[in-house]
């Protein structure tokens, strides 16, 4: 199997780029046939996946982050028939917090993760389509509109404090800033319409580290959500605590199923991500579905 390795050096805050040979060590004593390509700009790993797929590469391997598994999956899936699912897509986890891949079983060490791969098996997972006023975007673990997204862009703004105190300024920045999105959600065989703070669409159970949808599967053909309305401001910081300690879904203020599909109008605007990278800050049409069976993963 000829497969392209796509490394990220700046996963993991430039830790990935320390770690290229060992890449390299690993697929050759796997015995892997392989090229590496070290991406220089954010995107250019979704171009360089689908790019792949046209040279006939026969798979592709993600060195980095949750975030660099994310872009490579999208290309792959850009590049794949709408019939079919797309050509193995394999990881070398050196990101910060490799949420993705611990929930998939990819081993974390480089060499037992490039002879997991090496043994050429296959399987498949279920992926998120996303159409965002017109554009298209998938996701391979969480997608999440209003306060989430939010405190990812309060983050970014943050350039003097690092770590997580940076994370948790931009919370309480956020929290400070909170004002409902007027939201109309639609899902199999339910809706909600009114004041949102939260909404969160799951493929996989955790994101960010937090376990924020427990039941979610990456293979039952499913999206799972999870939904806040307005609520006081204490009793949001609340739900937040109870997320932190994997019980908020028992709050009688949040709303949770599973759906192959949400639609979603907001008033004003909601910032949105998918897999952590913000696609919108002002969306006002959302469309979800999902795509079982999908997206190819490499190694088993």
């Amino acid at each position: 199997m000829r497969v392209k390795v796509i490394l990220n050096p700046y996963a993991n805050r430039w830790g990935a780029q320390a770690r290229q040979t060992a890449v390299t060590v690993a697929c050759r004593s796997a015995g892997l046939d392989f090229d590496v390509h070290v991406t220089q700009r954010p995107g250019e790993g979704l171009e360089v996946a689908q790019t792949a797929v046209s040279e006939g590469y026969q798979g592709v391997i993600a060195a980095g982050g949750d975030g660099t598994i994310s872009e490579i999956a999208n290309g792959l899936l850009m590049a794949a028939p709408d019939d079919e699912a797309t050509i193995p897509l394999g990881i070398f986890p050196i990101g910060s917090a490799n949420d993705f891949a611990k929930m998939l079983d990819f081993p974390l060490d480089m060499e037992a993760a490039a002879r997991f791969m090496a043994t050429g098996k296959t399987r498949q997972i279920d992926v998120g389509r996303i159409v965002v006023d017109g554009r298209v975007r998938y996701f391979d673990n969480n997608s999440a509109l209003a306060m989430e997204p939010m405190v990812t862009l309060e983050h970014i703004k943050i350039t003097r404090i690092s770590g997580e105190m940076r994370y948790l300024v931009a919370l309480l920045r956020s929290i400070v800033k909170l004002k409902a999105w007027q939201m109309r959600i639609t899902w199999d065989g339910g809706a909600y319409e009114g004041p949102t703070f939260l909404l969160s669409v799951c493929n996989g159970p955790r994101t960010g580290g937090f376990m924020m949808s427990p039941g979610a599967e990456f293979n039952d053909g499913l999206l799972n959500y999870v939904l806040a309305p307005e609520v006081s401001k204490g009793t949001f910081l609340g739900l937040l605590l109870r997320l932190m300690r994997g019980t908020h879904l028992e709050h009688p203020k949040v709303m949770s199923g599973a759906t192959q599909r949400l639609e979603i109008r907001s008033q004003p605007g909601t910032p949105i991500h998918s897999d952590g990278e913000i696609l919108s800050e002002a969306a006002e049409t959302i469309t979800y579905e999902v795509l079982p069976g999908k997206l190819t993963l490499l190694g088993g």
